[in-house]
């Protein structure tokens, strides 16, 4: 399968912007999908993951109570709606298929390597 990352852009901090992640080829409704984020000089680190069912969620400290990840499994499609952006939020953000749903995979604790599937990354800046 393959997986194409969208709806990045620029925003003043404290706006709004809503990350798709849509895959083609397999069904994904039994795969974990989880979100990362790379800024520049800094390594990829996890921001979200939803299980297959979309039952169990995930999200790292710093954006707890901001950011929200849904999937409608109908459209093979992943969301991470992100609200009250701050500029530390600039990044490339990356969407990834989990090789399993174990707990690693669900808590982004797994290494990267067994994220097997990734999308292109889009770009989301903000602005002070």
């Amino acid at each position: 399968s393959q997986l194409q990352a969208s709806g990045g852009g620029l925003v003043q901090s404290g706006g709004s912007l809503t990350l798709s992640c849509a895959a083609s080829g397999d069904n994904l409704d039994s795969r974990a999908i989880a979100w990362f984020r790379q800024a520049p000089g800094k390594q990829r680190e996890g921001v979200s993951c939803i299980s297959g069912n979309g039952v169990s969620t995930y999200y790292t400290e710093s954006v707890k109570g901001r950011f929200t990840i849904s999937r409608d499994n109908a459209k093979n499609t992943v969301y991470l709606q992100m609200t009250n952006l701050k500029p530390d939020d600039t990044a490339v953000y990356y969407c990834a298929t989990g090789w399993t749903q174990s707990i690693e995979i669900l808590t982004l604790t797994a290494p990267l390597d067994e994220y097997d599937t990734w999308g292109q990354g889009t770009q989301v800046t903000v602005s002070s």
